[in-house]
């Protein structure tokens, strides 16, 4: 359930839906189509032996083909969103859509199928039909009761998940703002008096859900349109019957007397101010008939100040979203092959949502939000759709609940790596980072956040506190420590902060930077007055004192003013020189380029200083590197000017003692193509296209990450700094919050690099 606030016109919704290719889905190939070879692979004759296999194998179909990822999302149109029956061509657009939605949040592959029939019994047996094609069934937009009978017979029948989302999807997300809302209020579940006005398909999920989580059922009273739905009715169907209770309360404002929880899934303004007013004390009221709820939140607060209100709106708080759900849920199932999504894995979902909506809020969620702050509270008690945790904590939880219910074919043996998988998915830069998370994690490093006001800076130091990355260590005023309670840290006092102002270390990091520039025209008054008013000179004189191991800045200055005064207090690393590298991340391949940020025109002794430096770089990330000089020129076809610095650093590396792979100079279109290497420059040292581009220089290294970023999509990470005598990590002023705890672990990674290089000199 979601509506947005979001403004457009018909004719826009039109052209959204038209313009280029008509839809919002279409099929890409997933592995390559380029040769005959390819093709022959691919289907005639190269086909047969994969379906030999699955022949003799049925489960190999798993291996060999997308079903394990595949989700058929299907529907009749008898209730399309709020607008009836309009008929399954009409439903189209609503199910191309939720195709989308499954594979933006969740990387699941969905395809939308229509079936032209009112007949259950006919939809049924289409639906049953298409089992070998697809991993899950998600059922949409289909009225009750033929939901019910549908949705239940397919799953006896099926040996995958069929899950009806209007039903399950909302109550899961429902039943996760109700644990939290009673936690706030100070309720057990089994004690709640719940009333339910609807008695259609989402309505009886949530119920059931709610009972099936511990809501006693003599405490549940739903409404339909008649009315209380009691025992002494003689008007109700098989599902209505099922939650049928003994009560004198015959109207929605009888049953609303004394309730603490009312759930609404029916129309708008059913329910009244005198009403609310009615309920016990800290009401519980969520409203989630779409457009307009059952009461406005507004009148709701005026009616009650003290209620805890959710809608299915996105211009209200807490708003009951599907999408915090379905995709994560079948995420979970798919990977470990479930032949059903149980009771189990829908709590175990819930659960999850309300664990994740009660941890301090990332970057992303603020933004959700118009960059609010957002923390677990009464306005507070589901987590935003844009959380980027929501894959690796619903996803894991339904898979667990599902190897434990025994309903996995394909039980998962580590968790933890599972995790980190899930987070690699929708994002390749995490997997790229694995190895330097791991290290961090196993050796922890004291980071200075120099610029410890920021919003996003806190939010990306309470992850790396909470990621076990390292001690964050916050240089700012005293008044960051209110800024981190809004954020939602319980012990703010926990994280230590430095100012630049009181702290008693100023006057050490006054004498260290005196010291470096007393011959140098600074006056001792100054360097007071830099360290007083600007933190990167203090946190950087903090780092070379020894007052952590390394640092991050650059958030609220352009990269060369951050690099000019870090510059300033920390030296060049003996015999280097300092440049920027960019990691040029897409889900085939990793790329990193030099030097993207200091140098405008290296020599010949800096190339193979940034070679060297590289190496150990990508190393870090899991890489075995491949550098490749990079100019206009492949070894000199055509002929031109400025290559002799680049042959020159081939030649330095030629006398070094060198453990990883280089060549030069090479087109870069050359470079990254082992076949055209191989076939046109069979003499090339390199094994494998080149995952190390050196650029010939600082105009070229930008440009070129720039116009990757803008044209191509590609992630791209950086610029890091490397040659510095401390480490260092300088953010550009548009990063994230995730962004900069990259920066902080590599800046972690870099200190330890340090220390293992000076344990092996001593």
């Amino acid at each position: 359930m979601s509506e947005s606030n979001v403004k457009y016109t018909e004719a826009e919704a039109l052209e959204y839906h038209s313009k280029g290719r008509p839809g919002k889905i279409e099929i890409i190939a997933s592995k390559p189509m380029a040769t005959q070879r390819d093709l022959a692979l691919a289907y005639s004759p190269g086909v047969a032996v994969p379906v030999l296999a699955i022949a003799e194998t049925p489960t190999r179909a798993y291996d060999y083909t997308a079903k394990g990822n595949l989700v058929a999302v299907i529907s009749n149109g008898t209730a399309i969103l709020g607008l009836g029956n309009l008929g399954a061509l009409a439903s189209k657009p609503v199910m191309e859509g939720k195709a989308v939605l499954f594979k933006r949040f969740a990387d699941v592959d969905a395809i939308d199928i229509e079936v032209a029939t009112e007949d259950a019994q006919r939809f049924i047996d289409a639906v049953e039909l298409l089992e070998p094609s697809f991993g899950g069934i998600n059922l949409e937009d289909i009225a009750a009761p033929d939901c019910f009978v549908i949705e239940q017979t397919l799953r006896e029948r099926m040996k995958i998940p069929v899950f009806h989302d209007d039903q399950h999807g909302t109550a899961i997300i429902t039943a996760a703002g109700l644990i939290n809302a009673c936690l706030l209020t100070n309720r057990a579940l089994a004690d709640v008096k719940v009333v339910v006005n609807g008695a259609g398909a989402a309505a009886i999920a949530c119920t059931e859900l709610a009972k099936a989580m511990g809501v006693r059922g003599d405490n549940v009273i739903m409404c339909d349109r008649k009315g209380v739905i009691h025992k002494d009715r003689t008007d109700l169907d098989q599902w209505k019957s099922a939650h049928a209770v003994e009560t004198e309360a015959r109207t929605l404002a009888d049953a609303c007397v004394g309730a603490d929880v009312f759930l609404g899934l029916s129309a708008a303004n059913v329910l009244s101010p005198e009403m609310v007013k009615s309920m016990a004390d800290e009401p519980i009221i969520f409203a989630m008939a779409n457009p307009d709820p059952e009461i406005s939140p507004p009148i709701a607060r005026e009616a009650r100040p003290d209620a805890i209100i959710a809608t299915g709106r996105s211009d209200y708080p807490n708003q009951v979203n599907n999408v915090l759900g379905f995709p994560f849920i079948f995420r979970g199932a798919l990977d470990v092959r479930a032949t059903a999504i149980n009771e189990e894995m829908k709590i175990a979902a819930a659960e999850a949502l309300a664990e994740l909506a009660r941890e301090p809020v990332p970057e992303e969620v603020a933004a959700a939000y118009g960059g609010r702050s957002q923390s677990f509270g009464r306005d507070y008690i589901i987590p935003a759709p844009f959380d980027p945790r929501l894959m690796e904590v619903v996803a894991s939880a339904v898979a667990e609940a599902a190897i434990r219910t025994g309903v996995a074919q394909k039980p998962i043996d580590d968790m933890e790596a599972y995790r980190q998988e899930l987070r690699a998915r929708l994002n390749p830069t995490v997997g790229v980072m694995s190895l330097a998370y791991e290290s961090a994690r196993t050796n922890p490093k004291r980071v200075l956040f120099a610029e410890g006001e920021e919003p996003n800076v806190l939010r990306a130091a309470i992850a790396f506190k909470e990621g076990g990355y390292g001690t964050p260590v916050l240089v700012g005023r005293d008044e960051v420590y209110n800024l981190l309670k809004e954020l939602g840290v319980e012990d703010p006092q926990s994280y230590e902060v430095l100012n630049s102002r009181n702290s008693p270390l100023v006057g050490r990091a006054v004498d260290y930077i005196y010291e470096k520039h007393q011959r140098h025209g600074l006056l001792r008054r100054e360097i007071e007055r830099m360290v007083n008013q600007d933190r990167n000179f203090f946190a950087a004189a903090m780092l070379a004192l020894g007052e952590a191991d390394a640092m991050i800045t650059g958030t609220t200055r352009p990269f060369s003013q951050s690099l000019k005064q870090v510059r300033t207090v920390i030296d060049d690393e003996p015999e280097a020189t300092p440049f920027g590298i960019n990691v040029i991340v897409s889900r085939s391949h990793t790329v990193l380029i030099a030097d993207t940020a200091v140098t405008e025109r290296p020599t010949c002794e800096q190339y193979a200083a940034i070679a060297l430096r590289s190496s150990a770089f990508a190393r870090r990330m899991g890489l075995e590197p491949r550098v490749a000089f990079i100019s206009y020129t492949t070894f000199g076809n055509p002929p031109g000017m400025h290559i002799e610095e680049l042959r020159g650093a081939v030649t330095l590396l030629d006398g070094f003692h060198t453990d990883f792979e280089y060549e030069g100079e090479m087109a870069p279109d050359v470079a990254l193509n082992y076949e055209m290497q191989q076939r046109f420059y069979p003499f090339s040292r390199l094994s494998g296209p080149a995952n190390i581009l050196v650029m010939p220089g600082l105009q070229s290294a930008s440009l070129s990450t720039k116009l990757l970023r803008a044209v191509s999509g590609e992630s791209v990470l950086g610029p890091y700094v490397l040659g510095l005598e401390y480490p260092v990590q300088i953010a550009p002023m548009t990063a994230s919050a995730s962004d900069l705890v990259m920066l902080a672990v590599l800046a972690g990674g870099d200190a330890q690099a340090r220390q293992q290089r000076e344990a092996a000199r001593v």
